[in-house]
């Protein structure tokens, strides 16, 4: 409507100015007036340049219009004034967009402040910096961990350690990393973990850094006190009868008077029950050798081969493997591949081992259970993960128990040595995956393996 209403205006002027032309140029010629052709031409003149003025006064507005956008100058309201009603639209399309970026701006800054509010209380320590390592951002927790009010450059924190500097260079965006700092004899366990983004021209590496040294010595006094909890028992359960069995026995030999170097007779009963004793002293003493002996092999796991395996191989290889066993307990076995062509990064004869100690578990549990079934399944998970489960329909773990079940030597089984699953965990964790367990009792027991 305004842009018509200009072209009209437009076109009426240059009617009126050829029509004051034709009027000059009829009375020079056809009426021979000296005045009048004088005056039509100062008005045709004056026309002229009314019409330009009209033009340039459209296009100073335009373009002071244009430069309020261009410097985000929203505090002025656009009045157009001496262009008649034409341009009222034109006024009020102005003024609206004027309002419009006002509102996005206020939103935008209101999200900034948000967002800078959000990461400056966060618990979190982030610093943004760039290649060279200038530093864009520091929260406040980041401030109180390095106790530095500001930071120009990430090579100022040298001073705490060359090895965190380093790290945060060379992190690889998506990458962890544990980076351990020594500050005034205080021990710090820092995760640092890395994006990357680009703003602008310029690249900016992010990285989140959270102390997790408490969080560590929590983990592992807990661990310790577990351990110490089972070793303590297995320890006491051979200890104590080898202590009251040599107890017994020495009753039973400090009636006999060695002191006279003169031959004596023992009962028959007294020398069957010091043999008894001593061949249960012994085996308790073997089996204490035994435990230690286990103990030991927790930590001579050899480090994995890694190779790209079909998981249908490794599947084919368990499957052979204990399928007679299988049979013979009724126990059917199934197992599932998604895709077909899913394949691993292990070492397979480790990761087969694993699987045969889980299996073994599920048969155990399915002892004397109609219908028992297990199932081997393979798949991404959503993020993208291969993972490897072990699921059967035996009658589960207690809630109370499946968090000590990876404990060395913790067992729920009669014979269980309880070493198997710490095996397949440290297995795990030489991967750089891990092994969980989940179980609904009567239901279904499943472990899986990512990697």
């Amino acid at each position: 409507m305004v842009y018509k209403n200009f072209k009209l205006n437009c076109s009426v002027r240059i009617i009126l100015i050829a029509i004051t032309m034709l009027l000059t140029f009829f009375s020079v010629f056809n009426l021979g007036f000296s005045v009048t052709p004088i005056l039509l031409g100062l008005i045709t003149i004056l026309q002229i340049s009314s019409m330009l003025q009209y033009i340039q006064k459209t296009n100073r507005y335009l373009t002071t219009f244009l430069e309020s956008i261009r410097y985000s100058d929203f505090s002025r309201s656009f009045k157009i004034e001496g262009l008649g009603s034409a341009y009222d639209e034109l006024q009020i399309a102005f003024n609206h967009v004027i309002e419009d970026f006002q509102k996005i701006r206020t939103e935008r800054e209101e999200h900034y402040h948000y967002l800078q509010n959000v990461i400056q209380h966060i618990g979190i320590s982030l610093i943004a910096f760039r290649k060279d390592g200038h530093v864009e951002m520091m929260n406040n927790s980041a401030k109180k961990l390095f106790q530095k009010n500001r930071l120009n450059n990430i090579k100022e924190l040298k001073k705490y350690s060359e090895g965190l500097v380093r790290t945060l260079k060379e992190l690889k965006p998506g990458k962890r990393k544990l980076v351990q700092v020594s500050d005034e004899n205080i021990i710090l366990q820092l995760a640092i973990y890395s994006t990357e983004f680009k703003l602008s021209n310029r690249t900016i590496k992010l990285v989140s850094i959270q102390n997790i040294q408490s969080e560590l010595e929590e983990q592992e006094m807990a661990a310790w006190q577990k351990l110490i909890s089972v070793l303590t028992h297995e320890i006491m359960n051979s200890i104590t009868p080898i202590a009251s069995l040599s107890a017994t026995v020495n009753d039973l030999l400090k009636d006999i008077d060695t002191t006279d170097n003169i031959p004596q007779e023992i009962d028959d009963e007294i020398v069957i029950d010091i043999r008894n004793s001593l061949t249960t002293i012994h085996k308790r003493s073997t089996g204490l050798i035994r435990f230690v002996e286990s103990y030991r092999n927790l930590t001579k796991i050899p480090k994995p081969e890694f190779e790209i395996i079909p998981a249908k191989n490794i599947f084919t290889n368990v499957k052979l493997l204990m399928e007679e066993e299988l049979h013979k307990s009724n126990i059917s076995c199934k197992r599932s591949i998604i895709p077909e062509t899913l394949e691993v990064t292990a070492d397979q004869q480790q990761i087969e081992q694993v699987l045969l100690n889980l299996i073994k578990n599920s048969q155990h549990a399915l002892e004397g259970q109609e219908n028992g079934k297990i199932e081997l399944n393979a798949f991404l998970d959503k993020r993208g993960k291969v993972a490897i489960q072990v699921v059967d329909n035996g009658p589960g773990i207690l809630e109370d128990v499946i968090d000590k079940i990876f404990i060395p030597f913790f067992t729920t089984k009669a014979n269980g040595s309880g070493i198997g699953l710490s095996l397949s965990r440290q297995i795990m964790r030489f991967h750089g995956g891990t092994i969980t367990a989940n179980s609904e009792p009567n239901v279904k027991t499943e472990f899986t393996l990512k990697f």
